[in-house]
Formats: structure tokens, C-alpha cells, sequence
């Protein structure tokens, strides 16, 4: 039995809550616990709050922190499990409180939380997808393997921040020196050199339900990053002067080419039972496979995220075309599928199902 599903045991099931870090997807969170008609408790940095405040009728509850660190105490944790509380973390959870404590969290988490130390390595997160049979991009051992353009990525969840290119062994020993001296990462070992593959970036959004046996497709979107997407504007001349970057600004909806469909859910099934066969629990909930598409039309996943993603933001309200053909006319978006999720595993007894 998880520490989740201990927590759990002592819940009333009438009066379930949601609680969410406030930060990267936390409205569309909010958002569906009230469509769903839950409780939302918003935990929100005093200095980020003014956001939040300006949507009040989105929670009952908003617990303001002064630090993040603030989120991985017993004080809190106590004080949400009185409220009956499912926690829903998102990118920022580990990248504000650390693997260690969020893996320790004393509180029911929506979510496989064994994931949180995998997705921190960028190393272990490429053989977790190698081990789905799953495509991924070329992966170089050492900056000495280096023979063509290349993507350097350092590990958490940065949203792009620090991502550079080279072609070189001395261009990647270069740019992992300058970030070590910037005191971006510590140690460079913890980077991954990826072949750069050409082609369309598609992020896609997936939904593990227990309670319905299945994995639904919910979306897919583009990351809108600076400045590279800002250098597609500059005559060629002007564009190659400049270093790219990959900080994720926003995120555009995207609908895929139907003949892409089958392989993209089997792909995301592979993950959801690989994720069961690594960790020895089942995936739960919100996750993405994120890629890039060939003009063979070949994908290659270089990436996943074992939680919700910004992306899903882009159909908060309004659903995507994909949910509907699991929802109808209804609609639903991932903050909404997480609160039905939950809602319905309270109403059937089945909470210990869909936490960890």
C-alpha cells in the first residue's frame, strides 16, 4: 500500500478537496475542481498571489506561503489532510520543494510519484521511454561522441531555460562550462547531448483512468519558445548572428493528421504499462509524450512529463477536439479530467485507486 493510499483511508469521502501549487497550470486545476463541484484549495507564494486574488471564486481556500519550502512541511500537509485533500502536482512541485520532499509528502498525491525522481534525471527519462520501445532521438554517451547538431538539455523541469545546440565536441564542452560557471547546473554529467532532429515539435496530452481502464488522448499542442520561434522571423542574415534559445513563453493548440493518431495512443499506452512494470505503480492520471514529427512522418518522443503540462492550458474551458470523442458535446479539458477523476473514485470508494 502507497503513503497515499494510507492517507486515504482516513478521508470522508463527502467532503474530497483539491489542492495545487499556484503556478503553471494551476487556474485550469482550479478551474475543474469547481466545474466538478470540489473544494479547491490554492497553496500560493505570498509574491504570486495578486494572480490568484483576481480570480477568487475559483477556490475557498488559499493558503499563502512565504517560501515554497514552506509547501513540504507538516504543518501544511496536516492542514490539508483535515480538509480531506488530493494533492495535483504539476512542473513546478519538484522543481519548488526538491525530489526528496515531494517524494515524502505527506499527503495523497494524483499521480505516480515514483516518476518525480526519474523525470529529474534526463538520463533516466530517455531509458524509461527506450524501454516502452518507444523512438527517441540519438542519445551521446560523452561531449566526445559528438559527429552533428545536437541539443544539450539539463535535467528538471527549467521550461527550456539553459537549452543550447552545438555540432562540436568543443562546441557542447563549451556550452556545458559556461553554464557550470553560471552557476545554472553543477554538474555537467547531468546534462543529456540529444540528436537534433528535424521536423515538427507536437506535444501530446494523455489521461491514465483507473477507474474507466484506459488511456485517453485529451489534446496536443506547440511550445511557443524565445527566441527561437522569434528568429523564424529575421531575415536569414540577421538570424544567423544569433544564439538560439528555448525558453517556453507559451503553448499554441495543435490537431494531428488522423493517419498519426493510432501510433501516437499506442505510444502513450506503451509508457502508461512500462511506468507499471519500472515502478510497480500504475500510472495515474495527467502525462505527456513530447516529440518531434518527421517529414517522413516518423516520430521521435525526446521527452515526457509524468504530470499535468502547461500545454493542456490552451483548452481550459473549452475542451479539446480529442476529448470529445471520450466526452461528446461535454466539455472537458485536462484540469476538468483530473477533478471527474477524482470526484467519482470518491462517490465509488475508489480514492486509494488513484493515488499514491
Amino acid at each position: 500500500m502507497t503513503l497515499g493510499q494510507r492517507l486515504v483511508k482516513d478521508y470522508d469521502a463527502e467532503r474530497v478537496s483539491i489542492a495545487v501549487p499556484g503556478s503553471h497550470s494551476a487556474l485550469q486545476i482550479l478551474l475543474g475542481a469547481k466545474t466538478e463541484g470540489l473544494r479547491a484549495i490554492l497553496l500560493v507564494r505570498r509574491d504570486l498571489a495578486p494572480l490568484y486574488q483576481r480570480y477568487p471564486h475559483l477556490y475557498d481556500e488559499a493558503i499563502v506561503l512565504d517560501s515554497w519550502a514552506e509547501l513540504a512541511s507538516e504543518r501544511i500537509a496536516s492542514r490539508l489532510r483535515r480538509e480531506n485533500a488530493v494533492l495535483v502536482p504539476h512542473a513546478g512541485l519538484v522543481e519548488y520543494v526538491g525530489v526528496e520532499r515531494a517524494e515524502r509528502l505527506q499527503l495523497p498525491i494524483h499521480g505516480n510519484r515514483l516518476l518525480f525522481r526519474i523525470e529529474a534525471d534526463q538520463h533516466a527519462k530517455m531509458r524509461l521511454l527506450e524501454e516502452a520501445g518507444i523512438p527517441t532521438p540519438r542519445r551521446y554517451p560523452s561531449p566526445r561522441d559528438v559527429d552533428g547538431l545536437v541539443i544539450v538539455k539539463l535535467p528538471g523541469a527549467k521550461g527550456g531555460r539553459g537549452y543550447f545546440l552545438a555540432s562540436t565536441p568543443e562546441g557542447v564542452e563549451e556550452g556545458l562550462r559556461r553554464l557550470v560557471e553560471q552557476g545554472v547546473i553543477d554538474d555537467p554529467s547531468k546534462a543529456i547531448i540529444q540528436e537534433y532532429v528535424v521536423g515538427v515539435p507536437a506535444y501530446y496530452h494523455y489521461y491514465a483512468s483507473r477507474l474507466y481502464s484506459r488511456v485517453e488522448l485529451l489534446g496536443a499542442d506547440i511550445r511557443y519558445e524565445s527566441n527561437v520561434d522569434g528568429l523564424r522571423r529575421l531575415p536569414p542574415r540577421y538570424a544567423e548572428s544569433l544564439e538560439p534559445s528555448f525558453v517556453v513563453v507559451g503553448n499554441l493548440p495543435l490537431v494531428m493528421r488522423e493517419r498519426l493518431l493510432l501510433k501516437i495512443i499506442e505510444y502513450g499506452e506503451r509508457f502508461a504499462r512500462t511506468v507499471e512494470e519500472v515502478t510497480g505503480m500504475p500510472m495515474i492520471g495527467p502525462y505527456s509524450l513530447e516529440s518531434i514529427v518527421r517529414d517522413d512522418l516518423e516520430i521521435r518522443v525526446f521527452e515526457f512529463s509524468g504530470r499535468i503540462v502547461a500545454g493542456t492550458n490552451v483548452y481550459m474551458g473549452v475542451g479539446s477536439p480529442y476529448a470529445s470523442l471520450y466526452w461528446g458535446t461535454e466539455p472537458m479539458w485536462m484540469g476538468r479530467r483530473i477533478a471527474r477523476e477524482i470526484r467519482e473514485a470518491a462517490e465509488k470508494g475508489r480514492l486509494a485507486d488513484i493515488v499514491t
